[in-house]
């Protein structure tokens, strides 16, 4: 065995050849110095722009840094963990994609798994839902030491906050136009979650990828579907008849009771006439009898020769000749030559004029 004196003169030996004054204590404080510039010099370190600092003090969480050039106590007293932080990650739920990338778990690249993606609506149906949890780091310091496990303990919250908004919806918003407000409502509840536990993680979005009744149903559900299609089409057609017939029939009904009103007020206009002209007759016979008389039988006469064929011949002709009226107004019998009419005699104002009956 070797000396270990005998070792340690020689380490001395070869230090003191590199220390000026040959290893004096002047050179040892010279050496203490630079070995203390160069520990303290490895305290800067730089954080990119896509990373946020973790200063540890003794392995326990201390405070986290900004983007840039930074310091701490060197080792062993502090050291920095730089995690990404606006590197964007993905959860699958309900299936498993083999290269990462979210796509349909029936390509080849991809497999379904029925126990995540089944689930059970709020009218008491099943349906298959898979979708895709985008997540990254807010608070590096939270993430790396209030999570074991980050990606299980998002993925497990995203299942139950997706089969609770799954129990309080139907089956048919949910595959039609709810899909956008399921993902903002399961991407609010994961976030709830998130801040509780305090993981130092955002949720960035939730997307649906197939919303589907299980396959084992799904001919029979489409059919179902095409059946409420033609349902509600042969609705919108009689409901487009009946906005069609209705204003027509409701049209028809007033334009035949404005007909009756106007008939209706024509009528009692003329008879209001009637009673007023009647009225006037009345006035003036009063005033004058025989004038009034007179002009009542003159009016009547001439209403009716007006409306009937007529032949005036002179009562002091002895041989007649009959006449063939064949471009007359109507081809009544001739009639017989008659004496001209005479007026009737007048009579006292007391009497009853002959067009007092009219």
């Amino acid at each position: 065995m070797p000396d270990l004196d005998d070792l340690i003169r020689q380490a001395q030996a070869a230090v003191g050849r590199f220390l000026p004054s040959g290893g004096s204590g002047k050179g040892l404080a010279l050496l203490g110095l630079a070995l203390f510039g160069i520990w303290a010099a490895s305290g800067f370190y730089r954080v990119q722009p896509d990373e946020q600092g973790v200063v540890l003090r003794f392995g326990a969480f201390d405070r986290t840094t900004s983007p840039g050039l930074n310091y701490h106590i060197p080792w062993p007293i502090e050291s920095v963990l730089t995690p990404r932080v606006t590197t964007e990650n993905l959860v699958f739920v309900g299936f498993r994609s083999a290269d990462g990338v979210p796509q349909a778990p029936r390509g080849s690249a991809g497999r379904d798994v029925l126990e995540e993606s089944l689930m059970l609506t709020g009218d008491e149906n099943i349906i298959d839902i898979d979708f895709v949890v985008r997540w990254r780091i807010r608070d590096a310091g939270d993430f790396l030491f209030n999570t074991r496990s980050p990606e299980s303990t998002i993925k497990s919250a995203a299942e139950s906050v997706m089969r609770e908004v799954i129990g309080k919806t139907p089956i048919q918003p949910a595959l039609t136009e709810a899909r956008g407000q399921i993902e903002d409502q399961v991407r609010t509840g994961i976030q709830a979650i998130m801040d509780q536990y305090k993981t130092g993680i955002v949720i960035a979005q939730v997307q649906l990828q197939k919303v589907d009744p299980p396959a084992a149903v799904i001919e029979a559900f489409r059919d179902v579907q095409r059946a409420a299609a033609d349902r509600e089409r042969q609705r919108n057609e009689a409901e487009a008849y009946r906005n069609d017939i209705i204003p027509r029939a409701r049209g028809e009904a007033e334009r035949m009771n404005q007909e009756a009103q106007g008939f209706r007020d024509s009528q009692e206009a003329r008879a209001r006439g009637e009673a007023q002209r009647f009225l006037s007759v009345l006035s003036a016979y009063n005033v004058a009898p025989d004038i009034t008389m007179k002009r009542i039988y003159l009016e009547t006469m001439e209403d009716i020769l007006k409306r009937n064929p007529k032949l005036i011949v002179d009562d002091k002709l002895q041989g007649l000749v009959p006449l063939l009226n064949l471009g007359g107004e109507s081809r009544a019998p001739r009639p017989a030559a008659q004496a001209p009419i005479a007026p009737p005699p007048f009579v006292n104002s007391t009497a009853r004029p002959p067009g007092a009956a009219r």
